[in-house]
């Protein structure tokens, strides 16, 4: 079992159940799956740059991202439809719980000037979205073997009905909001 979700079961559900009061414990908001995105631009002029951004997506994910194809051609973009423009994976189960426990105790913590995850990144149904800058905060990606720096989407999606109980929950499994005072 993942580390995260060993901690989820034993730490986690029981304050969320005390805290909003939930009656059975499949009402505990989980988390459902962890997405992946990295967009790649300059694709459209070098085919070769999404080879570059699977072999960095699928060290980070531990698992083959698929390939995102353009749905609609764009002239002002030298885009056409069915073109390569980059990858994306979705984690679920215990590769998710363990995504997020590299993600915050690991990845965040080296990235510099880190301040926290903005706490309003919510999309009104319990699902958090975040941004990084440079894929090389993670300790998978070998720093001399990258042909670029790129960034990409993460995005959390959990069980919860609100944007209060996801956000208890990731707060509570390690995610390092920033101080809302500051």
């Amino acid at each position: 079992m993942a580390e995260l979700k060993r901690i989820y079961k034993e730490e986690v559900m029981p304050k969320l159940i005390k805290k909003f009061g939930y009656a059975n414990v499949m009402q505990v908001p989980k988390i459902d799956k962890v997405t992946l995105n990295m967009g790649v631009g300059e694709a459209v002029q070098n085919s070769k740059a999404v080879e570059g951004a699977l072999r960095d997506m699928t060290l980070i994910a531990g698992q083959k991202p698929v390939v995102t194809k353009a749905k609609k051609s764009i002239a002002s973009f030298k885009l056409r439809e069915g073109m390569p423009i980059g990858c994306k994976v979705t984690l679920r189960g215990d590769a998710a719980y363990d995504f997020l426990f590299r993600l915050t105790r690991i990845a965040l913590a080296r990235v510099r000037d880190f301040a926290g995850v903005n706490p309003k990144s919510f999309d009104g149904r319990g699902n958090f979205a975040m941004g990084l800058k440079e894929q090389i905060v993670f300790p998978e990606i070998d720093y001399d073997k990258i042909d670029k720096i790129r960034g990409f989407d993460i995005i959390v999606t959990t069980t919860a009905k609100t944007d209060e109980e996801a956000r208890e929950l990731l707060r509570e499994l390690g995610m390092p909001f920033e101080n809302p005072e500051a």
